[in-house]
């Protein structure tokens, strides 16, 4: 058993490793770990695991992450519950963070340089990444910070041991980079300085003394001390006695094959870096795999490291182009190791004939010797396997597209799946290739890292078309790479079949199966994005256990990706190329029926979603045929809500590019799950289609729906004019139709958006007519909504008593309908009418439990509500700081989904909690911002807070007639709008000097 928590936190389990997948699961471990074979208490987990977050069933939860935990243990008995806590059982040599402090521990002490290196080397392969990169919990703080210091001192320590061996060359480039990332870390100067100086770079060493200097008074405000300062003194008198170079075996014959080294490289220093430590494990890793997709850098990376550690391998370095991709034919292994065993002294008539005899010699002749092997393009493992030599001296590094996975079973083989450059280093690749052409035009260079899809082969090309056009600008390459087709034409080079972009492609796919190669052009048919086994089994027509079968074998070629979470996708440069292997291969009608399946597969799984989601309006939603194959099942809200969130936009991309109908659907299907999810850019651009899609079928009915809900979505991003348009004519719409329920639903929407308008009787008289047609139509389900709108008016108004007693119907109606949305939403009503009230722990309450709904439902705009409301109250209870977090969150969270109500609610929150801590800058600056998204939608309730709570501010800082003329401009506002906030300001305003105070609803 072993446990990492370098990097994220994961238990292998022999040849199997479980990376936790949820954060909680994580964080136990962690801690359990952080404390490993000692009891820690249960509040000590909680607390870890839900921080201040209170909540009645915490035990109970804590109970199933343990259940869930001990199910990837070798055996659930290693973590035991006992009366002072859980306690999770785990030896020194089952950690990884354990093993690499002891083994920093051998290497600091060990006086014999190589072994201290040895010792120090292994260590270091450990750190795989940050301690609990993603985790962020005060009580694996200071470990992770202790983790983290110690590796860089054994990394010092290190190079002081390989100095000591003589390696100042070999360690020259990797000090340097060191040096760059740790400008602070003197000890990391001095070593530098030492390896340049026994280099017989004198002036560079007392140049990077310089650096060091300048680094540490710039930005520490400190000279260098005592030992770098007496090594610098040294260096200038010649006074530091070289060491003698690192011993070599005597050979007579050292081969040096290395490719040149690749101009521009960029970016991959974490490969790099894990590379650097697997042949200094214990027990030493022999070989290594580089896999990853055509064009994405596997032989430009391998030959890097190669250059890198060089003189690691004394005894001279091997490299063979197997050619295992590519227009020309695979090298067989007997030639392989026929080249090799001349390169190593043998004339031809000593090289045995059969490849088992050359296999038997190539594997003496490299025992004990420390040669570095570099089997570049490898096709397969039986290309490879009898150019391994037989002991762990020597260092194999093998490339190729396929996972080459039975050099993982059988020998132990390390495997490194590269993935596309990151967008900064593919950034970065540009710059490096065109200089000032690329620094000139930022945007188009991100235009054209992105459509090269970030694969530095097709990077190369395109700046060397760059290069070849002097006179054109780089955004017109950009924009003629826009179109997926068209980028492979243009990337097609100089026609060398070695690197034209298509070609290189179609070498993987020409090895596929007919089954996979099928799969393969499906997926250029997919107009979304990545995608889940269910999704290819419906566009093939097949299984979901033959989709995964194909899909295997594509990951395997590497021309697919497979996200952690089990989700697949082609780079966008292969999709380009499915697509067209699709339209030159497959009928027409095949296509289309796929694409039908697809779409099909989609609606029908969302609408099963929703059915689980909002089960209280089922019978508005349309029928839709089931998949046509099997799809996945939602046994909890939270797994129909995930579903939705991973198949968002390909059900967006399916109306892109699907029949009118199915558009309209799609958006009479999911339009609550958009508003539940903060969604409101997509439900604009979903519902609109929907409009257009219903009028070209001349359905009615359908157009007001999508009138509707179009409505609706516009109300949540500040646009009540545009929103009113749409919602009337929906209502005539659906008089038209004779459809009262949805009339009514359509009148309440009509009265939010008057509300918003600060229209507040228009408003009431609207959520009137829309109760009055459900009582008529005996439709108690959406009674809800209305009424939790008829409160928030007599709460605006201050009718508290009336506004309490309808918020409390309407708590008991959502629940009688299981409608947990508006459950939510009578929950932050009921708190705030008792915030208003100055019912501080009655507000707490309410609040916490709109806030725990809002959370499990996955309502982001009430999730920032309830937050608001509960950092309101804890400012008017006197907690302060708790106050400061929660309307922070809440800020967050309406700026993240664009709620302009929420928005400017919060900024208005926010601002009074600053103002009361004395903050009156940030407070100002925050009651200006909420002005400006309130001019713009017409809330003049908002802006009258706004200038409410500016004009307090400015009495608080003295600022007399800035108070009163804020104050002043504000009562005009309330009293237009009829609400209590007027008789206050009237007060504030009468003779005397003005005052801040609490005023109800600012906040």
């Amino acid at each position: 058993m072993e446990f990492r928590v370098f990097g994220p936190v994961e238990v292998r389990c022999g040849d199997r490793v479980d990376v936790l997948s949820g954060r909680l699961q994580r964080t136990l471990l962690g801690v359990l770990l952080e404390r490993a074979d000692q009891p820690v208490p249960v509040d000590v987990l909680a607390d870890a695991l839900w921080g201040d977050r209170p909540d009645p069933r915490a035990a109970q939860k804590l109970q199933l992450h343990v259940h869930r935990l001990r199910g990837v243990l070798d055996t659930p008995d290693r973590l035991s519950f006992g009366a002072s806590g859980y306690r999770l059982r785990a030896r020194t040599d089952e950690v990884d963070a354990e093993r690499f402090e002891a083994l920093v521990k051998t290497g600091v002490a060990d006086a014999e340089p190589q072994r201290a290196v040895e010792s120090l080397r292994a260590a270091l392969a450990l750190c795989r990444g940050t301690p609990f990169a993603d985790l962020e919990v005060p009580v694996l703080t200071d470990w992770a910070r202790r983790l983290a210091e110690r590796r860089l001192a054994a990394i010092e320590a290190l190079y002081q041991a390989e100095l000591a061996c003589g390696l100042h060359e070999a360690v020259l480039g990797e000090l340097t980079d060191l040096v760059r990332e740790h400008p602070w870390r003197e000890r990391l100067h001095g070593l530098l300085m030492t390896s340049l100086y026994r280099a017989g770079r004198r002036s560079e060493a007392l140049e990077a003394y310089r650096r060091a200097r300048q680094a540490l008074v710039s930005e520490l405000g400190l000279e260098p001390g005592p030992e770098l300062r007496e090594l610098h003194r040294r260096i200038l008198a010649d006074d530091l006695p070289a060491h003698a170079p690192a011993v070599r075996l005597s050979r007579v014959d050292v081969p040096a094959q290395l490719p040149v080294d690749v101009r521009g490289f960029v970016g991959r220093e974490a490969e790099l870096a894990e590379l650097d430590g697997l042949p200094h494990t214990e027990p030493p890793v022999p070989i290594s795999t580089i896999a990853g997709t055509a064009g994405v850098g596997k032989t430009a990376l391998a030959v890097r490291w190669a250059h890198r550690v060089r003189d690691r391998f004394p005894d001279g370095q091997l490299y063979a182009d197997l050619r295992g991709y590519g227009p020309d034919e695979p090298v067989s292994p007997a030639d392989a190791l026929a080249g090799f065993l001349r390169s190593l002294g043998l004339d031809g008539a000593a090289i045995p004939e059969h490849l088992d005899e050359r296999a038997a010699r190539f594997r003496t002749l490299l025992d004990q010797r420390r040669v570095l092997i570099l089997l570049d393009n490898a096709h397969s493992v039986e290309q490879v396997r009898p150019l391994l030599p037989g002991g762990s001296s020597c260092f194999t590094l093998v490339t190729g597209r396929d996972s080459l996975a039975g050099l993982v079973a059988r020998y132990g083989a390390h495997r490194i799946d590269l993935d596309r450059l990151s967008s900064a280093d593919a950034i970065a690749l540009v710059r490096e290739l065109l200089g000032t052409r690329a620094d000139a035009e930022p945007e188009a260079v991100t235009a054209l890292v992105e459509r090269c899809a970030r694969l530095p082969l097709a990077l190369r090309i395109a700046a060397e078309i760059v290069r070849s056009r002097p006179g054109r600008a780089l955004g017109e390459l950009a924009g003629e790479l826009a179109d997926r087709q068209d980028a492979l034409d243009v990337l097609m080079g100089d026609d060398d079949p070695h690197t034209a972009v298509r070609a290189v492609f179609s070498w993987s796919y020409q090895r596929l199966d007919p089954a996979a190669a099928g799969v393969f052009r499906l997926l250029g048919l997919h107009h979304g994005q990545d995608v889940d086994v269910h999704a290819v089994a419906a566009l093939a027509g097949a299984e979901p256990r033959e989709a995964r079968r194909a899909l295997d074998v594509l990951v395997r070629a590497h021309l697919v990706d497979q996200s952690p979470d089990g989700r697949y996708q082609p780079h966008d440069l292969l999709r380009a190329y499915a697509a067209e292997l699709a339209a030159g291969t497959d009928d027409a009608g095949d296509r289309a029926a796929a694409l039908t399946r697809l779409f099909g597969y989609y609606l029908g799984t969302a609408s099963a979603a929703m059915d689980v989601i909002a089960p209280h309006e089922a019978e508005r939603r349309p029928d839709v045929a089931p998949p046509g194959t099997r799809s996945p099942a939602f046994d909890s809200y939270e797994s129909a809500f995930r579903w939705l969130d991973r198949e968002r936009a390909n059900l967006l991309a399916a109306t892109h590019h699907g029949e009118l109908d199915h558009v309209v659907k799609v958006s009479d299907t999911v339009w609550r799950y958009l508003i539940i999810g903060g969604y409101h850019d997509d439900a604009i651009t979903l519902h609109t289609r929907a409009l257009h899609a219903a009028e070209a079928l001349g359905d009615v009915a359908a157009e007001a729906n999508a009138r509707r809900v179009l409505g609706a979505a516009t109300l949540r991003v500040g646009l009540p004019a545009q929103a009113v348009e749409h919602l009337e004519r929906a209502l005539a719409l659906y008089r038209q139709v004779g459809d009262r329920s949805l009339q009514a639903a359509t009148v309440n929407n009509i009265g939010v958006a008057h509300w918003q308008q600060g229209n507040l009787a228009e408003a009431a008289d609207h959520f009137h007519r829309a109760l009055a047609g459900y009582e008529e139509l005996g439709d108690q389900r959406m009674r809800a909504p209305a009424t939790n709108n008829h409160a928030r008016i007599l709460h605006a108004l201050g009718r508290y008593d009336e506004a309490f007693e309808l918020f409390e119907r309407a708590l008991t109606i959502s629940r009688d309908n299981g409608n947990r949305t508006s459950e939510a939403n009578a929950l932050c009503g009921l708190a705030e009418v008792s915030d208003a009230t100055g019912q501080c722990a009655r507000t707490l309450d309410y609040a916490r439990r709109a806030l725990a709904i809002a959370r499990a439902t996955g309502h982001r705009s009430l999730e920032g509500s309830a937050t608001r409301i509960l950092g309101v109250a804890h400012r008017h209870c006197g907690d302060q700081d708790q106050a400061l977090r929660h309307l922070d969150t809440a800020l967050h969270i309406a700026r993240a989904v664009g709620d302009i109500d929420q928005l400017v609610a919060s900024l208005n929150a926010l601002a009074a909690a600053h103002a009361s801590t004395g903050n009156h800058r940030e407070a100002l600056r925050l009651y200006r911002e909420a002005l400006e998204p309130v001019r713009g939608a017409g809330r003049r309730d908002g802006y009258a807070h706004a200038l409410t709570g500016i004009g307090d501010v400015h009495a608080a800082l003295g600022d007399h007639e800035g108070a009163i003329d804020h104050w002043r401009r504000a009562l005009a506002r309330y009293r237009r709008l009829g609400m209590p906030q007027a008789a206050t300001l009237a007060a504030k305003l009468s003779p005397g000097p003005p005052t801040a105070r609490r005023t109800p609803s600012p906040a």
